[in-house]
């Protein structure tokens, strides 16, 4: 059963029709929206400051999202997939973003929408990648604009299959209120 516990007596919170795994943790003050899924193995670590989700999120197998006490909150936008292995800490991510696997967002980063980390990417603190951009490499810098194929058939295609992957879970996990 997944891990779901208020800290300092807040309590996570959840939109309609959201997929939680198993072995998933989320803790503290956390809010997200409808459609989003949380898939095996991701932390979502609202302890020490605030993680707000959107709407259509997928947070894939083995992601870690954290924040800064005192300092930074995450934001993430609506439909925005997060790969497997990413961490995400302490930044935004405006709406329609892809992270890819084992990518790493630092505190203060801005990612803007419609926008591409590449896998593997590190995205350091403070650093705004601008809309309709890909940004890859250590430290990640932009390599590419986005063309209108890629936000369809990368972002938006990523952010609805996932929608379909979590409904095959419908029976098996009925997310807390």
């Amino acid at each position: 059963m997944a891990v779901i516990l208020p800290v300092k007596g807040i309590s996570p919170q959840f939109g309609n029709n959201c997929f939680i795994a198993p072995n998933a943790t989320i803790v503290g003050e956390f809010i997200c929206g409808d459609d989003c899924s949380f898939w095996f193995n991701t932390v979502v670590r609202a302890d020490v400051n605030s993680i707000t989700i959107g709407n259509k999120v997928n947070i894939q197998d083995g992601v870690c999202i954290h924040c800064t006490y005192q300092k930074h909150p995450t934001v993430i936008g609506n439909e925005v997939s997060i790969g497997h292995n990413a961490i995400v800490h302490g930044c935004t991510l405006h709406d329609h973003v892809l992270v890819g696997m084992g990518a790493i967002i630092m505190d203060g980063a801005v990612v803007e929408s419609n926008s591409i980390i590449a896998a593997g990417a590190v995205v350091l603190e403070g650093t705004r990648v601008p809309a309709g951009s890909i940004y890859a490499g250590i430290p990640a810098k932009k390599v590419k604009d986005i063309g209108q194929e890629k936000i369809a058939g990368e972002i938006h295609r990523i952010a609805n299959n996932y929608i379909l992957y979590a409904s095959w879970f419908a029976d098996a996990n009925e997310a807390p209120r």
